[in-house]
């Protein structure tokens, strides 16, 4: 299947599904699970050009996510900032963070990249949780509405839309990017970073480049995130979240944009889907992680599709 088709098909149906799914919301609720889908699938995009493409892993992106909600909230509160000022200037110095700190951590390799990136994202949630003169503490603290323009975004149905939208825009972000020169250098980097430098590819920029690239993309969904529920705690940039939204992206699939996408809305849909089992839902939880491991272990998506494509061979 030629790649710019499959992309320009796949746009089309996301923007389909996104625009005919409030068909069958009833309430608002539908509408608020719908944006905190699509918030997951737009962090998840972006994580897996880190995880899937250029192979490096990170177990402390929640940590980012909070640093945008955070950045957001203390600046429109207590500086008056626009919240749409405040939301690139968060991105900004979340990215600058990330540069700095990206440097040095991604000359590690294995499981030492996964201690550094999961020691990062522990001092941050440490620090928004000590720092209570500044963030509130475990109290959290209340943020203010976003507007843009004048108009006040409020309620989940528009919320939904700008969601949607964004979403859009990142997936289109995404598949650009993968099919640039810059694309080809980290799948380079992730095949062989040796053979990727001896072809002349700057492997430490690239990897610094879509780790940076990444967490920007995190900052901005906490930053909205922020605005769209008025209220923040430090639990956003906790451990479990980090690996939450690893998880997003290996069990859709990695080095699959619409793979993480779908990764992140099946394990925000389940537990809502699950509610009427409560004390039964970290056990099918585990149950699905571990099946679809064991029986597709390159994710959701990229097995389904290598299975269609067999089928297709075979007839």
């Amino acid at each position: 299947m030629n790649f710019k088709t499959a992309r320009t098909g796949g746009l089309a149906l996301l923007a389909i599904v996104i625009a005919a799914a409030p068909i069958g919301f009833s309430n608002s609720y539908y509408y608020d699970v719908g944006v905190n889908a699509m918030f997951n699938a737009i962090v998840c995009v972006g994580l897996n050009l880190l995880i899937g493409y250029a192979g490096q892993i990170s177990l402390g992106h929640a940590g980012f996510f909070a640093l945008g909600a955070y950045g957001s909230a203390l600046m429109t509160t207590n500086y008056g900032i626009p919240p749409i000022g405040a939301m690139v200037l968060s991105a900004a110095v979340v990215g600058l963070l990330a540069f700095l700190v990206g440097r040095p951590i991604l000359k590690l390799k294995g499981h030492y990249l996964a201690m550094a990136t999961l020691g990062i994202g522990i001092i941050i949630h440490i620090v928004l949780k000590t720092e209570s003169k500044i963030t509130g503490g475990p109290d959290g603290m209340s943020v203010d509405n976003f507007s843009l323009l004048g108009v006040t975004v409020m309620g989940d149905r528009m919320w939904y839309w700008v969601a949607g939208g964004l979403l859009v825009l990142t997936v289109w972000l995404a598949l650009n990017l993968i099919d640039s020169p810059v694309g080809r250098a980290l799948r380079a980097v992730h095949g062989s970073e040796v053979g990727a430098e001896v072809v002349g590819v700057d492997t430490s920029s690239y990897k610094v480049l879509v780790f940076v690239v990444s967490a920007m993309f995190a900052s901005v969904v906490g930053s909205l995130f922020a605005h769209k529920n008025g209220f923040i705690t430090p639990d956003i940039g906790s451990f479990f979240h980090s690996v939450e939204l690893v998880t997003m992206v290996v069990l859709g699939g990695m080095a699959s944009v619409f793979g993480a996408l779908i990764g992140a809305v099946i394990l925000t849909l389940l537990p809502q889907v699950l509610a009427a089992v409560e004390q039964y839902e970290a056990m099918i939880l585990g149950a699905i992680m571990m099946g679809t491991m064991i029986f597709m272990p390159k994710g959701l998506l990229p097995s389904i599709v290598a299975s269609l494509k067999r089928r297709g061979a075979g007839k």
